[in-house]
C-alpha cells in the first residue's frame, strides 16, 4: 500500500488503535457484577426507563369518572384454560366473571376490576411479585398477562359496540399501569435526576465514539490519496 500523506495516515492509524482498543474495554467485564461496558449502559437505561412510568397513582385517580360504570362483556380467549385463569383472576372482585370452555364472561364494576389490575400492576413494578403469586396462587408474570390479554379482547369489543369511554380507560391502564409492570418486572426504578450527569455523558460518548471512527476511516483513506473533492467547474472557451 502505497502512503501519500504520512501525517494524515498516523493520525487513522492512533485514532483506529485507540477506537478498537476502547471497543475491547468495552466489551471487557470491567463495569461491575461481571458486566461489560453494554451490559452496564442498558441496565442503566433500563431502570431510568422504569422510572419515569410510573403512573399508578395517577390511573387510580382516573378510576373515579367510572366508579359507577358496570363492565359487562363477553370475549373469547385463545383456549379454556387460559379463560379459567383469567375468571380466577377476575372472580376476586368480580364475582359474577365465569368462564365457558374459552368464552370468557366479565360481568363487574369497571372501577373497582381496573383498580385491581392496578394494584397488582404496583406490586410488580416494586417487584414485589411475591403478593400476586400468592394472592392467586399463579405465577406473576402469568397474571399480569392474564390482565393484559382479556382486557385487550374487552376493549376490541367495547369498541366494536362503540363503547368508547369504557374501552378508552381501560386501554390508559394497559398501556400505562400493565405494560410498563409487566416490562420492567425485577428492575429497580432510577430517577433520571439523580443519574442524570451519567447518563448525558454515556449519550456524549456514544456520539463522539461514532465520530471516532468516521475521522479514523477519513484520515485513513487520505493517507492513501483516497479523498472526496468537488469536481472542477470546466470553462468554455
Amino acid at each position: 500500500m502505497l502512503i501519500r500523506h504520512q501525517k494524515t495516515m498516523t493520525i487513522g492509524l492512533l485514532l483506529g488503535v485507540t477506537f478498537f482498543g476502547i471497543l475491547a474495554l468495552i466489551f471487557s467485564p470491567v463495569f461491575g457484577q461481571g458486566r461489560n461496558g453494554l451490559e452496564y449502559s442498558d441496565a442503566l437505561f433500563n431502570k431510568l426507563a422504569k422510572g419515569s412510568s410510573y403512573f399508578v397513582p395517577k390511573l387510580t385517580a382516573d378510576l373515579k369518572e367510572v366508579e359507577k360504570e358496570e363492565l359487562t362483556v363477553s370475549v373469547k380467549m385463545e383456549n379454556a384454560e387460559q379463560a379459567a385463569m383469567a375468571a380466577k383472576i377476575f372472580a376476586r372482585v368480580a364475582p359474577d366473571t365465569f368462564s365457558r370452555d374459552a368464552v370468557l364472561s366479565i360481568r363487574g364494576n369497571l372501577s373497582i376490576l381496573l383498580g385491581a389490575a392496578l394494584e397488582d400492576s404496583n406490586a410488580m413494578y416494586f417487584n414485589k411479585g411475591d403478593e400476586v403469586r400468592e394472592k392467586y396462587g399463579i405465577d406473576e408474570k402469568e397474571v399480569l398477562s392474564t390482565w393484559w390479554g382479556a382486557l385487550n379482547r374487552a376493549v376490541k369489543e367495547l369498541q366494536r359496540s362503540r363503547i368508547t369511554a369504557q374501552s378508552n380507560i381501560i386501554l390508559e391502564v394497559m398501556k400505562k399501569g400493565i405494560e410498563p409492570a409487566y416490562n420492567f418486572y425485577k428492575i429497580d426504578p432510577e430517577s433520571i435526576s439523580d443519574k442524570a450527569v451519567t447518563a448525558t455523558s454515556l449519550l456524549v460518548f456514544y456520539l463522539v465514539y461514532t465520530l471516532w471512527w468516521g475521522f479514523a476511516i477519513f484520515y485513513l483513506f487520505d493517507g492513501v490519496g483516497l479523498s472526496m473533492k468537488k469536481a472542477r467547474v470546466k470553462q468554455e472557451v
